[in-house]
């Protein structure tokens, strides 16, 4: 997660404006997934690794194609 303020921050945003993107991308990934899975979300934001044997079962197939 450091990392990727960092790049963001390289770009020239504000700490202020990093969080705000980051809290819409995140808002905007989890409004695209069920709500069982909308913790891995904030699991990977938060620096943690999620549990994803969860994503079996054809979860991957219909989030392949969220950000097309």
């Amino acid at each position: 997660m450091n990392e990727l303020k960092e790049k963001l921050t390289a770009l020239g945003l504000s700490p202020e404006q990093v969080d705000g993107a980051l809290k819409t991308v995140s808002e905007f990934v989890k409004s695209k997934l069920p709500p069982e899975y909308q913790a891995m979300v904030d699991s990977l934001l938060a620096g943690q690794t999620p549990d994803l044997s969860a994503l079996s079962g054809g979860l991957l197939d219909k989030v392949k194609g969220m950000f097309s």
